[in-house]
């Protein structure tokens, strides 16, 4: 069984990724909260949309980070 298509792009955020990162997200109206290490990585849909490699992808942009508590 493969992995679903991409149908965002994430942009912005101090993350250990790369700038553009493209994924699938389930809902694409809410708040994506994305676990990289010790915290989480917040996104927020946007209005945008965008084409990467053929494919229509919602912009969702990086709002704030927080941590995990211990």
């Amino acid at each position: 069984m493969s992995a679903p298509a991409p149908n965002v792009v994430l942009l912005g955020g101090p993350m250990p990724l790369a700038d553009q990162c493209t994924r699938y997200v389930d809902d694409t109206e809410s708040t994506l909260k994305l676990l990289v290490g010790n915290a989480y990585e917040h996104f927020q849909p946007t209005g945008e949309f965008t084409e990467h490699q053929g494919r229509h992808l919602r912009v969702f942009q990086w709002i704030r980070r927080t941590y995990i508590a211990e």
